[in-house]
């Protein structure tokens, strides 16, 4: 099926190539695509697109990676050009998904429709750039997917739609993630369609209350904290896989930690104080209660499970983690 409706589209990672892939599935016409510029990955730190940008190549879609949209900022030559390439490219909406940069106003005003966003989590709770780990971290039952029609505010705008998934207890931040980029992708497809349609798109304010904000997550945050209760650290470990992982240091080794959960088992050990050693995980007394490692990754190693892991290491019951304030 094909489409009139002309979308320029805003976005960076893999959350927002799932959104692209099915736009430009469902027939839209895409005129230019927007993305950050390449940047240096991987062990040789070679520059790396985009897989909003991959993807664009990929399929002949125009693409413009200007490092910054706003005139008065750092790049203002920058800037100028791509407002002035998007004001001369004839588009109906656009559509941003974790694009990375601010939109200023005169950028939200130049599509006819303006901007929508797709955003990961259930508007007004975690706006901000780390939605979907903020929301494990913090123990929520069950997130999703908002789209909202974009204002100047940071994830303010009105809402148009939403779908909501349960947060499982084994869920990661990478499965949830792929869950959500696929129901962003799905319901971003069905606005356009509507929008098309009837010419406009229901909207209704965010409520006043219930708003949080989602920091993005620091390598800081890595370091295991043992004296916090074992159910909090686990949904730690859950949060950062894939980025930037868990953290626990033991004898000058900074090991990783990728899979834990608490335990039935008492231990009135110093919290950090490894209180069993077993081919099922590694037992690690908490602040309150006792945490599993299951998943866990030497420097330069592979993730191994515990079982692999212990195979080539000599972690023994009375070793202790670090605290962060001992590091």
């Amino acid at each position: 099926m094909s489409h009139t409706l002309r979308v320029v589209f805003a976005g960076t990672p893999e959350f927002a190539a799932a959104a692209l892939a099915a736009i430009h599935a469902a027939g839209f016409p895409v005129p230019l695509v927007l993305t950050q510029p390449d940047r240096p990955a991987g062990r040789g730190m070679k520059l790396q697109a985009s897989p909003v940008k991959r993807f664009a190549e990929e399929h002949g879609l125009a693409v413009a990676q200007p490092p910054s949209l706003r005139r008065t900022g750092k790049f203002p030559a920058e800037a100028t050009a791509a407002i002035e390439q998007l004001q001369a490219t004839p588009h109906d909406v656009m559509v941003v998904a974790a694009y990375g940069l601010i939109l200023p106003q005169e950028v939200l005003d130049i599509a006819p429709h303006g901007c929508i966003n797709i955003h990961a989590s259930l508007l007004p709770r975690w706006r901000g750039a780390a939605p979907i780990h903020r929301a494990i971290e913090a123990g929520d039952t069950q997130t999703g997917i908002t789209l909202m029609q974009m204002d100047a505010g940071l994830d303010t705008g009105a809402m148009i739609s939403e779908a909501r998934t349960p947060i499982h207890p084994d869920d990661t931040t990478a499965t949830l993630h792929d869950r959500l980029a696929q129901a962003g992708a799905t319901l971003i497809v069905e606005a356009l369609a509507e929008l098309e349609r009837s010419g406009r798109l229901h909207t209704v304010p965010q409520p006043a209350d219930g708003a949080t904000y989602a920091a993005k997550i620091g390598k800081h945050e890595a370091t295991l904290d043992w004296r916090r209760p074992a159910a909090v650290l686990a949904r730690q470990v859950r949060a950062f896989d894939p980025f930037p992982g868990g953290v626990a240091t033991l004898d000058g080794t900074a090991l990783k930690i990728w899979a834990a959960a608490p335990v039935e088992m008492r231990s009135d050990a110093t919290p950090g104080t490894i209180v069993e050693v077993a081919p099922e995980g590694v037992a690690v007394a908490c602040g309150e209660g006792v945490l599993r490692l299951t998943q866990l990754q030497k420097p330069g190693g592979k993730r191994l499970p515990a079982r692999e892991f212990l195979a080539g290491s000599t972690l023994a019951a009375g070793q202790r983690f670090q605290l962060p304030d001992e590091q």
